[in-house]
């Protein structure tokens, strides 16, 4: 699945055009190498987001296309 569309079904980020921003601009990193919006994730990648103010670390545990709200937080775990 591509790194923007994982962004926005994980509920990261809300909408899918500022994951491909934030991909553009270099604030998202897969397996610490920056990454485009088409990337492609998969399960065991770890994905590390640059916001303005705090960086989130986490660790794809599943690929889902349209997850529930509740399912959204399963597809991933935050690492430090």
């Amino acid at each position: 699945m591509r790194i923007d569309k994982f962004l926005k079904n994980a509920r990261i980020i809300k909408r899918r055009t500022i994951a491909k921003e934030a991909c553009e601009q270099g604030k998202v990193l897969i397996n610490d190498k920056v990454s485009k919006p088409g990337d492609e994730v998969k399960v065991g990648d770890q994905v590390q987001i640059n916001f303005a103010n705090k960086t989130l670390k986490l660790e794809v545990l599943d690929i889902k296309d349209n997850p529930g709200k509740d399912a959204a937080s399963s597809l991933y775990k935050e690492i430090n």
